[in-house]
């Protein structure tokens, strides 16, 4: 029998899939299905990564709402060479893969907190759901529920006022209604938002429009693409 030790492995043996740039680890819990393949073919998150790679530039500080896997944040730290990336995410068992996505690519200037931002300072639990992307701070469907934790909750305002971003870009399931109001914005000069109408309705929508329009970020259209809205400074 030959000896295929040192056969070169093939991109089906690769422990990883490359998207945008960025390596993957396979894990088999949220690396799966859907989200594989839309990674494979360079569809997910596309809107909001067109959206991101236009808005930041070189030496700004990025402060991301809602870190999902950590594309984004792998996303700005590989292709624009930013001071830093504060990366906010509540699930508490997505924080070790982001982390393995950061080692994976030898990123260093993109640091992850397991936290939400709020009106004070304490905490509120997590409901880990069996599909992590049902995973909430609600338990009105108990259903797939695998795990609840405790995790932190950081003031808004004071949290926005330390880091001090240059550029904000969030995705919170409709949290947006609530968080982005409470927010210092002076330090913005983008904001890039996922919008969730079909759950914070046309008020919701409204207040973070005026939240925007007070802080001096108006609605920049040539960027935006359906529920990915963007506010511009200057245009």
């Amino acid at each position: 029998m030959p000896d295929t030790s040192t056969k070169t492995p093939t991109f089906r043996d690769k422990s990883y899939i490359e998207s945008r740039g960025i390596r993957f680890p396979k894990d088999g819990v949220f690396i799966t299905g859907r989200i594989r393949g839309s990674l494979r073919s360079g569809e997910y998150e596309a809107k909001e990564a067109a959206a991101v790679l236009k808005a930041v530039q070189d030496g700004d500080t990025v402060m991301e709402l809602g870190a999902g896997v950590g594309f984004i944040s792998s996303l700005v730290a590989i292709h624009k060479n930013v001071k830093a990336v504060h990366a906010f995410e509540a699930n508490p068992q997505l924080i070790p893969y982001i982390k393995s996505v950061y080692a994976e690519n030898n990123i260093t200037n993109a640091h992850i907190h397991n936290a939400i931002l709020g009106p004070e300072k304490g905490t509120a639990t997590f409901f880990v759901r069996q599909n992590f992307l049902s995973s909430s701070l609600t338990r009105e469907d108990a259903d797939g529920v695998i795990a609840e934790e405790t995790i932190e909750i950081r003031e808004t305002r004071a949290t926005s006022q330390e880091i001090r971003p240059d550029v904000l870009i969030c995705d919170i399931e409709g949290a947006e209604q609530f968080v982005i109001p409470d927010m210092d914005l002076s330090s913005v000069r983008v904001a890039i938002l996922e919008l969730h109408p079909q759950w914070i309705g046309s008020k919701g929508v409204a207040a973070v429009f005026q939240t925007m329009m007070a802080a001096g970020l108006v609605y920049f259209p040539k960027w935006s693409h359906a529920k990915v809205v963007v506010f511009r400074r200057d245009w």
